[in-house]
């Protein structure tokens, strides 16, 4: 089995500058982000996740580790989205560590708050541990700092923005979606991991199944090397895991 933290080397990315902000004060105005432009296929940038670099994730156990979400339901920064003909787009996300996986999931609403904080046990429950491997090089678009200037928006206005701002943040996943029809899906710096990159790969793009087990997806909870991973990283991040 993969060691957690990774299994491939990859040409380590620039960590974002801009340091994730605040939420927003009770009753403040949502903010407008840019729209996307018409002309997004002659301004993105891609990049290419090779096949033999793991996917990590972790999910909630009533999918597999390869299984595509069909959507609508859900609330996520890229997802759920249309395509053109207002068809759900199935859509899978990771990251290239253990730690982004956790960070992105499980651990995504932890606050950016000094000191300690708690997290209750049941939160973890119902989640599994998965690494999974594409059957062919993936093309995406690159949603890093340097490559969001050419697109017009701002890091902080599209990864780092908070959840009132996803409904805004869908309608770019949509545009590039429906304006480039070569690409895979989207990959950026995480926002709840900079030092790892997160994916988010459109299903009716990639064909049939398109990912393969890399390891057995385990239960967080009752696996105990997962679990045990779950508590260090906790750990790191000033939470305390509380309940049964």
């Amino acid at each position: 089995m993969a060691r957690k933290t990774g299994t491939t080397a990859r040409t380590p990315s620039p960590a974002p500058t801009t340091p994730a902000p605040a939420s927003p004060a009770a009753g403040a105005a949502a903010i407008d982000i840019p729209t996307p432009p018409t002309n997004l296929a002659k301004l993105i940038r891609t990049t290419t996740w090779p096949k033999t670099r793991v996917i990590h994730r972790i999910h909630q156990d009533r999918f597999r580790g390869e299984e595509f979400n069909p959507g609508p339901n859900g609330n996520a920064r890229f997802s759920p989205i249309l395509d053109a003909k207002g068809k759900s787009i199935p859509t899978i996300y990771g990251g290239e560590t253990f730690d982004c996986a956790a960070m992105e999931s499980v651990f995504h609403d932890v606050p950016f708050a000094p000191g300690l904080k708690s997290l209750a046990k049941r939160k973890l429950k119902g989640h599994h541990y998965s690494q999974v491997l594409a059957k062919s090089d993936l093309v995406l678009v690159d949603l890093s700092t340097t490559a969001l200037r050419n697109l017009g928006i701002k890091r902080g206005e599209l990864i780092e923005t908070e959840k009132d701002i996803y409904p805004q943040t869908r309608k770019w996943a949509e545009a590039i979606h429906a304006q480039c029809p070569d690409v895979q899906g989207l990959c950026w710096i995480s926002r709840q991991d900079d030092r790892s990159l997160a994916v988010v790969l459109f299903g009716d793009r990639v064909g049939k199944s398109p990912l393969s087990g890399h390891a057995p997806s385990v239960d967080i909870v009752t696996d105990d090397p997962t679990y045990a991973d779950i508590i260090t990283l906790a750990t790191r991040i000033g939470v305390k895991v509380t309940g049964k």
